[in-house]
């Protein structure tokens, strides 16, 4: 019987997702005898962790699910949502049927952007949003729609009529819309109960070190998806995000430097996108398009990209592989 959807290298992926649960659960116990510097080690790790495994892990399951099981999917939907602080499958919603759809576009004539996680958002004539706001405000944002999650439990944490965002990206087949909001409802319960239960164990831990290091996480990840957009051409498909061909990031990372190919083909298997950067070499090595020297999340390193949205030219920054 076949247990993997497209490859079993994706048990790589499934490990690191139980690896983190079982070292959050960890650390947790074992914050009362900690040393301070153990501490801090503790917040940072869990930082590192919840960023790496929503900017890759949860990332590449909401495009591609790793298992033919839907029962197998909705258990390590669940599982992630305890490890990010957050629905997976909300993530798939808002992620791959928003932000693909509309590739982090620039604010139309009603001064609003289609893609809620856009960039350009709350940006000001025609240019990006400080990356400040962007990183911070985007996380206090996050932050105060988990605390919302919390008060939820009056109505089992389900999906509410007021939540239309959700609403409206949720599937129009009724099976299938049933699936997904009943997910969220899961998911959305499995991390709330988890945050009880680590309470529980340590409420020192989850006050000290595990909600600032989710609010830390949340600011990295707004950093890494800013400089995977920021100086790209919004309206080329081809040029509308940023990639990074380091062999090292990518060996970790699962290719996830090879974000412009992922714009162009987000269904594809991470394992296939150096094959869609050879699909596609000839056309994007036709396009002034930026390729960074270092991983998103150090794109601010990057002093001299192009700004492509501005009509700035990428002389002696275009490449492809």
């Amino acid at each position: 019987m076949k247990v993997w959807k497209n490859t079993p290298k994706d048990a790589l992926l499934l490990g690191l997702s139980v690896a983190q649960f079982g070292i959050t659960v960890l650390t947790a116990f074992a914050w009362p005898g900690a040393s301070v510097p153990l501490r801090i080690a503790f917040g940072v790790l869990l930082t590192m962790m919840m960023a790496y495994n929503i900017i890759v892990v949860s990332h590449l399951f909401t495009h591609v699910p790793w298992f033919v099981s839907d029962r197998l999917n909705a258990a390590v939907s669940t599982l992630n949502s305890v490890n990010i602080g957050q629905s997976v499958q909300a993530y798939e919603l808002t992620h791959v049927r928003n932000h693909h759809r509309y590739n982090n576009d620039r604010q139309g004539a009603d001064g609003e952007t289609r893609d809620r996680s856009s960039t350009y958002q709350k940006g000001k004539d025609g240019e990006h949003q400080p990356l400040l706001p962007y990183a911070v405000g985007g996380a206090l944002s996050s932050l105060a729609d988990r605390a919302a999650e919390l008060a939820m439990v009056t109505r089992g944490w389900a999906v509410g009529s007021a939540e239309e965002n959700l609403q409206r990206l949720a599937s129009r087949q009724p099976d299938r819309r049933r699936r997904e909001l009943r997910q969220i409802q899961v998911d959305r319960a499995a991390h709330c109960l988890a945050l009880v239960g680590f309470a529980v164990i340590s409420w020192q831990w989850t006050l000290f070190c595990y909600l600032p290091g989710f609010a830390c996480a949340l600011v990295l990840v707004n950093v890494q998806n800013y400089y995977r957009h920021y100086g790209a051409d919004p309206d080329s498909r081809l040029t509308d995000s940023v990639s990074h061909y380091g062999r090292l990031y990518n060996r970790l990372t699962f290719n996830d430097g090879y974000h412009q190919e992922h714009h162009l083909s987000p269904a594809t298997h991470w394992s296939q996108m150096p094959e869609v950067n050879a699909r596609h070499r000839e056309r994007l090595a036709a396009q002034p398009r930026i390729v960074s020297p270092v991983p998103a999340m150090f794109g601010f390193l990057d002093r001299r990209r192009a700004l492509l949205h501005q009509g700035q030219p990428a002389v002696g920054r275009t490449a492809a592989r």
